[in-house]
Order: structure tokens, then C-alpha cells, then sequence
């Protein structure tokens, strides 16, 4: 694995001593964990934000509701 050194204030070194309270054997492994949680908040608030974008472009353009109908013509239900 690769080691990085970084700095946290007092209150997040009190709380990744903790580490066992939360059933990590490590806090390498409570961090690690940490930072996978994050990543995949940042990827899920990005999609929700991309797929907002798409809604708000397909309510405000009529030519792609048009578009969008005429690819859906003929699909089964």
C-alpha cells in the first residue's frame, strides 16, 4: 500500500483513536474507509447533479422531447 502523511486537528486524531469502537483493526483501515464512503458521496451528488441538468434541458428544449419521442416510437412497452 502506499503511505501518505497528512494532518488532522485534535478533534479527528480523538475521534480515529476510536477505531476499535467501530470494528476496524486499524486506523488505516477506519480511514481508509472513511475516504471510500466520501469518494462515493462525491460520484453520487455528481451524477444527481448531472442528471438534473439532463431533466431541466429536456423540460426547456421541445426539440429534444421531440427527438426523445421519435427514439421511443416503435419500442415495445
Amino acid at each position: 500500500m502506499v503511505q501518505s502523511k497528512f494532518s488532522i486537528d485534535e478533534k479527528q486524531a480523538d475521534f480515529l483513536n476510536t477505531y476499535r469502537a467501530y470494528g476496524f483493526k486499524d486506523k488505516s483501515s477506519m480511514l481508509r474507509e472513511a475516504i471510500e464512503h466520501f469518494k462515493k458521496q462525491l460520484e453520487s451528488e455528481s451524477l444527481r447533479r448531472s442528471a438534473d441538468l439532463y431533466a431541466e434541458v429536456y423540460a426547456e428544449d421541445r426539440n429534444v422531447r421531440e427527438l426523445t419521442a421519435a427514439a421511443l416510437a416503435g419500442w415495445p412497452e
